[in-house]
């Protein structure tokens, strides 16, 4: 059998934040957006250039407090050509960045941009 890897699930309190975050951070683009009023909860599916894979944003009408990540989720990763650029691009967007970071005894090669809800964003310098 063969599988392949459809969408990772994200549970957001503030869905409009989230939504630009990862529009306005990363280029996605919205795929589908599907609200369940009777059920008070929305599914937003954000997808790349290649629509692979897809970030679903679940946002619960009602939810309070905010969700605890835990320390067994650990990140999503993207991959870019220009790594410098896109970390001063997400500085400017006043999204929380660390410094470049690199394996051991290798030069950086990623660094981590914080989402609205601190899910940690890997940004991976991609080889051309």
């Amino acid at each position: 059998m063969k599988y392949n890897i459809l969408h990772t699930c994200i549970r957001v309190m503030d869905l409009e934040k989230s939504m630009k975050f990862y529009q306005e951070a990363l280029g996605f683009e919205v795929e589908s957006f599907r609200d369940f009023p009777d059920y008070k909860f929305t599914l937003v599916f954000l997808v790349d250039e290649t629509k692979n894979h897809a970030i679903e944003l679940t946002y619960n009408y009602e939810q309070d407090p905010p969700y605890v990540i835990g320390n067994g989720f650990s990140h999503i990763a993207v991959g870019v050509v220009d790594l410098e650029c896109s970390r001063t691009f997400h500085q400017e967007l006043g999204y929380e960045v660390t410094d470049f970071k690199g394996t051991a005894g290798a030069p950086p090669r990623y660094y981590f941009v914080k989402d609205p809800d601190g899910y940690l964003v890997e940004v991976i310098r991609k080889d051309i």
